[in-house]
């Protein structure tokens, strides 16, 4: 079955980074869209970025722009998102998550938390 699994989420300081990784089962990861999403309490979950087949057609949400880059690895079935110059507005849980058929997918989420 289809299975996404996070990790990476942590404790850091503003200013700081993180990479994100999202590891892909259950599909043929390398013919599918992927995209991060992050939901902060109180909040609904909204996409932040997304990546095509081979590296490109990346799009990001102007939060993140500039700030974050989504890349993927088609041979380990792995998406990453590297988060630079981290605020403490992007604390929130970050989701992996890809559309299959009529289907959505997520991961589980990995908890990122940007305080000093």
């Amino acid at each position: 079955q289809v299975q996404l699994v996070e990790s990476g989420g942590t404790l850091v300081q503003p200013g700081g980074s993180l990479r994100l990784s999202c590891a892909a089962s259950g599909f043929a990861f390398s013919q599918y869209r992927m995209a991060w999403y992050r939901q902060a309490p109180g909040k609904e979950r909204n996409v932040i970025a997304s990546i095509g087949l081979n590296n490109n057609i990346a799009y990001y949400t102007a939060a993140v722009k500039g700030r974050f880059t989504i890349s993927r690895d088609n041979a380990k079935n792995t998406v990453y998102l590297q988060m630079n110059s981290l605020k403490p507005e992007d604390t929130a849980v970050y989701y992996c998550q890809t559309h299959l058929g009529r289907d959505n997918y997520w991961g589980q989420g990995t908890q990122v938390t940007v305080s000093s």
